[in-house]
């Protein structure tokens, strides 16, 4: 990998920056870089995971679809992270369990499955990295239960915006709306992205803007 992709990489995951040598030269030696575009498939519930995936750049959506093509969002993937589904289904040796989408083009370093099970097993950095995701995506995941569990919080915040918004329009952070919901801030930002997704809203800076709700 060329030395500016090398940089690129340790700014976009500084918990490597200070990972020994060996293993940067192995993660840098073995992976190679591919750009996405927006809207692009990532992966489909079932396809195999031949490789995982260091996003640079960009945003993809992790989502299931229901039997009647009702989608609910899992988690997002931002620069500096990776999918932890990827990740398990490669040490795990199963298919992918979700459809992964690219809400936001960009560019990705691809590892391949062999060579990423080599680097957890010998590397405790990669390990404690996996670790961490895991643990904050699992976070994101059982707030998502406690929605599905306690009630239509979809619901409940369309009465909140609708009652709240003057002339169509409400300054607000998601904190403050999952203060006053009882939620989470993490369901409140995956459930007013969805609105936005379905042209319900348009989201901005501590901005709500309805358009359709």
């Amino acid at each position: 990998m060329q030395e500016n992709a090398r940089s690129r990489f340790l700014e976009t995951f500084p918990v490597f920056h200070d990972a020994q040598e060996a293993l940067l030269k192995d993660l840098f030696t073995s992976s190679r870089l591919q750009t996405f575009p927006q809207g692009m498939n990532v992966y489909n519930e079932g396809d195999t995971c031949s490789a995982i995936a260091f996003l640079l750049s960009g945003e993809i959506r992790v989502f299931k679809v229901g039997e009647g093509g009702r989608e609910i969002t899992l988690y997002e993937i931002h620069k500096g992270e990776t999918c932890i589904l990827n990740a398990s289904c490669i040490l795990s040796d199963l298919s992918y369990p979700a459809h992964a989408s690219a809400v936001q083009g960009g560019e990705m370093l691809l590892v391949p499955a062999g060579e990423f099970r080599r680097m957890i097993e010998k590397y405790p950095e990669m390990r404690d990295f996996v670790f961490k995701i895991l643990s904050q995506r699992l976070a994101t995941v059982m707030a998502l239960v406690e929605e599905i569990a306690f009630g239509k919080m979809d619901e409940r915040l369309s009465d909140y915006l609708r009652t709240e918004a003057a002339d169509g329009r409400l300054a607000i952070t998601h904190q403050k709306i999952a203060n006053d919901l009882g939620t989470s801030r993490e369901v409140v930002s995956r459930i007013l992205k969805d609105f936005e997704r379905r042209g319900k809203i348009v989201l901005s800076r501590n901005l709500i803007q309805l358009t359709n709700i």
